[in-house]
């Protein structure tokens, strides 16, 4: 009895120790904790500051995911001999030169994806890797200061895709207006004067038009943060049918050196690769969509990769 007693009162003296322990050590821990979130901000001042500096900036970080898998004999599912995956990487890259009457701002964002599925017993389908996601950005902005955050401004901006029907539709936007640059790492461009080409091949309702550019970009990098979010609009004056935008944006975390994880989503609408599409699916002989033909909805186009990052 004597030892049972013994022993439970160990056990309560050590129950006791260890959590005055923890709280003393918690309690060491708080005024450090707030310590570095001081001189996390004062770091982060001092980096604005840095990217404010005259001279150019430059740097890169990215996304890759993909997942292989194969099955032999897995009757539970409806193709029990089947190998499958796939592969995606996105690189975003800038390089921006800042003086004191100028500014020249270049940025690219290139996102592609493969996937596969091979069923082992049919000889006939596709075992190859096809593409998936294919997006290609680039974008150039020059201005001159005629005030503090604000400037006029050239823009040039070319889209398409590069693994399948490369310029085939491309956009290349060209256009004058202002730009507005509120903080080092943000821009927002508004240029009433742009012309939207459209490039395509074939018989298509692909067109040209004249109207009105918006663009918004927001770059940042906070401690082992790397992020970036992109509006790009057209307005036609033509027409509604002929405007279209893109909102991408890209995340990534570093857990370790310069590994960590990163995360990419992306939302389009562009009525006229929406009928262009449509008209593909048609059988032949069928008298294809247009352009405000209410019998096409408008689809919203979406595209999100997770996995790996690279910080560059």
């Amino acid at each position: 009895m004597k030892k049972i007693i013994a022993l439970a009162a160990t056990v309560f003296l050590t129950f006791n120790i260890s959590a005055q322990t923890a709280e003393e050590l918690k309690e060491q821990q708080a005024p450090k904790k707030a310590e570095i979130a001081k001189l996390q901000g004062e770091v982060d001042a001092l980096q604005a500051q840095i990217d404010a500096l005259p001279g150019w900036k430059k740097g890169a970080f990215g996304t890759i995911g993909g997942s292989i898998s194969q099955f032999s004999d897995w009757f539970s599912q409806g193709t029990p001999n089947v190998s499958s995956g796939n592969i995606a990487f996105t690189v975003n890259g800038f390089a921006n030169l800042t003086e004191e009457k100028f500014f020249w701002r270049n940025a690219a964002n290139i996102n592609l994806g493969w996937v596969k599925f091979d069923d082992k017993d049919n000889p006939d389908d596709d075992d190859s890797f096809r593409a998936g996601t294919d997006v290609f950005n680039i974008t150039s902005l020059y201005g001159r200061n005629v005030a503090k955050n604000f400037a006029i401004s050239g823009l040039a901006e070319y889209r398409t895709t590069i693994l399948d029907n490369f310029n085939d539709p491309g956009y290349l936007d060209l256009g004058v207006g202002g730009t507005w640059t509120p903080i080092p790492n943000m821009v927002v461009v508004v240029h009433p004067l742009n012309y939207n080409f459209v490039f395509s091949s074939g018989d298509t309702v692909f067109e040209s038009s004249l109207g009105a550019k918006i663009l918004v970009d927001y770059t940042r990098k906070i401690g082992a943060i790397n992020f970036k979010t992109n509006l790009s609009a057209f307005q036609s004056y033509e027409t509604s049918d002929l405007s279209n935008w893109t909102w991408t944006n890209s995340f990534g975390y570093t857990l370790w050196k310069k590994i960590g994880v990163g995360f990419d989503f992306g939302l389009r609408n562009n009525r006229q690769e929406t009928v262009n599409f449509e008209n593909g699916l048609l059988a032949e002989g069928v008298t294809p969509f247009k352009l405000g033909d209410d019998a096409v909805d408008d689809q919203l186009q979406s595209f999100w990769t997770f996995g790996l990052s690279y910080a560059f």
